[in-house]
């Protein structure tokens, strides 16, 4: 179904109907799913470079809680966007914050600078898009796929079907597993096992001389990971798929070859264990380079492909100001918006806590004053490209760390002509990214749920003060789940790679710190030429696969998978469009349940660790086995909850727990 901007368009709540929606229970139960969500896709970004959309468990928890006391319709649009701020403004921090981490210029990550980062970027996300809803939301033939996905899962809900069982079905299932895989848990099993395939020995004749050649690689098994599967449920088998080509790439190509082209440092590894940690080495140092250089590439031909997109997106943030300041339209319920002349002071104030924070990054003046302007101008223009295609494609598919890409390029050139370089000019600019990056996530997701309220009949400046009250709150608060991640963790390991921040650090490090890995880098780089000019699917999420963990990218294979069987079985079936967007919405909210409920369980185990540091107690909770073969047992259940439970609820006949979305 699509919606276009006719003059005979009707809300689902009429214009003089007058129900509630800007409530405290609304609001407060908005910032509380923002925070668990946030939390959830904090960790699940850092781990493998992804987050999920917040709309579709959101939409559903809020009706499931709201309809409990009596709440309406609108007060759970309220909620619903309240909540999705928290995974917006976590996917702009993650894939920029860890970054000052992974290029040395912080030891740890700091509260104050980073939460300055979030909330700096994500009110001036928020103020952008007031002055851009009326033309893209109302005005432009967009066709926002996920936002009236969304909508009429909330009309269908209103029925007394939210689905919310099966979210939080899963999320207990998922959280019991990783409080019993966790290694900071009562462990029991063991997430992935490792062995390493010897290959034997090679002499080649090199230029008249005998060169002994060990040969070989690593294989892991998937993570027994709810998260990881779900996540591959999610994207689907096409992007499932992708991204696991990158990890065959990297760790079944790529790492053996650095093994054998290393046959001096081969030659001292005596036994599996030393293979394995060779093969670990030559990935983290020299594939993982390697694949940032491919990243480069694919995220500026990304942009490149959506060229079109992109001008009129740029186009229309200059003519929306006008149009915004003529007020065109009637001054009805629907359109009103927060006032434009406090939201373009309110844009003017937060420049002056914007040009301290560069100030203090940079210790230049003149720097920081160049930052300031660069980063409203990319700000403005970069949100309103990133809604833009958020109206296209949805926020799943919203590429912002391409955007923020672009951004850091051209800062850290202006760094480095204005002669602020080394650790103070990667802060500067990596501060810039951070600001855009938070601005552009918020952007896409405002634009995405105006929409949603558009369609169902929400008031937009009692949806925009929502949207302003969470970003201020998961500011303040999503820092720290950050915080103890990385302290129990460790940003930048394998554990938790950080990808997309990993690109911008090397980025920042290489252009204005001068150092950076460039023959891997380049390599990189005409890999992506080479699979761009094969018309390969997405270079970019095969250069994400070569640069997470095997064991997660194998793990989102199967997930992804699990999903090609249910839509296989379903074809087979001869199953109706109903029936099969029932059985996939089934599908979608047990998978946001496992993400939600293994990544909350990481977060609140991390908090544990650090409780028990503080008393001196090295090992709260025993770990009593790792057994590998009875993690496998969990891809059983996963594929009943994924496969079996979606076909048995698509079975059913008239009501059911999960309502169609179109």
């Amino acid at each position: 179904m699509r919606y276009k901007p006719e003059s005979g368009f009707t809300p689902f709540v009429p214009e003089e109907t007058d129900l509630p929606e800007l409530t405290v229970r609304a609001v407060v139960l908005g910032v509380l799913m923002a925070l668990v969500l946030g939390a959830a896709n904090a960790y699940l970004g850092m781990k493998v470079g992804l987050t999920v959309a917040a709309t579709f468990p959101a939409a559903v928890v809020a009706m499931a809680a709201l309809r409990m006391v009596g709440g309406s319709v609108l007060e759970e649009n309220i909620s619903r966007t309240t909540a999705s701020v928290g995974e917006a403004l976590v996917a702009g921090a993650i894939f920029t914050i860890p970054a000052f981490v992974i290029s040395g210029v912080w030891d740890e990550l700091r509260y104050w600078e980073s939460t300055a980062i979030m909330l700096v970027g994500g009110l001036l996300g928020v103020l952008f898009i007031i002055v851009l809803r009326r033309t893209m939301v109302v005005e432009a033939d967009l066709p926002f796929p996920e936002s009236v996905a969304a909508a009429e899962l909330v009309k269908m809900g209103q029925g007394g079907q939210t689905g919310a069982k099966y979210v939080f079905q899963a999320m207990g299932m998922a959280a019991v597993w990783e409080f019993v895989k966790n290694s900071n848990g009562v462990q029991l099993v063991s997430s992935s096992t490792t062995t390493f395939v010897n290959l034997g020995r090679s002499t080649i004749d090199m230029l008249g001389q005998q060169v002994s050649y060990i040969g070989g690689f690593i294989l892991q098994s998937p993570a027994a990971s709810p998260a990881l599967v779900g996540v591959g449920f999610i994207v689907g088998p096409t992007i499932a798929s992708t991204l696991f080509a990158g990890a065959v790439l990297g760790w079944l190509l790529l790492v053996p070859l650095g093994l054998f082209l290393n046959p001096q440092m081969a030659a001292e590894a005596t036994d599996t264990a030393a293979f394995i940690t060779l093969s670990n080495e030559i990935w983290l140092k020299q594939v993982r380079p390697l694949a940032v250089g491919t990243m480069i590439v694919a995220a500026f031909y990304t942009l490149f492909k959506l060229r079109t997109p992109l001008i009129l997106g740029i186009g229309r943030a200059f003519t929306d100001i006008q149009k915004a300041r003529s007020g065109s339209g009637s001054p009805t319920r629907l359109n009103l918006d927060l006032d434009f002349t406090k939201v373009g002071i309110s844009i003017l104030v937060l420049c002056v806590p914007l040009l301290a924070l560069y100030y203090y990054f940079t210790q230049d003046l003149v720097g920081a004053i160049v930052l300031t302007i660069v980063m409203v101008i990319l700000g403005f223009l970069f949100s309103a490209v990133a809604g833009y295609l958020v109206g296209l494609l949805g926020s799943s598919n919203n590429p912002i760390s391409g955007l923020t890409l672009s951004t850091l390029l051209i800062v850290a050139i202006l760094m480095v002509g204005l002669g602020v370089t080394g650790p103070t000019g990667i802060m500067g600019v990596l501060g810039v990214a951070g600001v855009v990056c938070c601005a552009c996530g918020i952007a896409g997701d405002m634009l995405q749920d105006l929409k949603v309220g558009h369609i169902l009949g929400g008031t937009p400046w009692k949806m925009e003060v929502g949207e302003i009250i969470g970003v201020v709150v998961a500011a303040m608060v999503l820092i720290w789940p950050m915080i103890v991640m990385d302290q129990v963790y460790e940003i930048g390991s394998a554990e938790l790679p950080a990808p997309q921040a990993g690109l911008m650090a090397l980025m920042a490090r290489g252009i204005v710190g001068g150092e950076m890995a460039w023959p891997l880098v380049i390599s990189g780089m005409f890999l992506a030429l080479g699979l761009i000019l094969i018309n390969s699917p997405s270079p970019m999420l095969i250069a994400v696969g070569m640069y997470l963990p095997f064991s997660s990218t194998s793990a989102i294979f199967v997930g992804g998978l699990m999903a090609w069987m249910l839509a296989r079985t379903l074809t087979a079936r001869g199953a109706s469009d109903r029936t099969v967007t029932r059985a996939t919405n089934t599908g979608v909210l047990l998978s946001s349940g496992f993400i939600a409920g293994e990544a909350l369980m990481a977060v609140v185990l991390a908090f544990v660790v650090l409780g028990g540091r503080y008393y001196d107690i090295e090992q709260v909770l025993p770990s009593i086995a790792q057994s590998a073969l009875f993690g496998a047992l969990v891809f059983i259940a996963l594929y009943y909850m994924l496969v079996n439970v979606p076909l048995k609820a698509s079975a059913e006949d008239g009501a059911g727990d999960t309502p169609p979305a179109s």
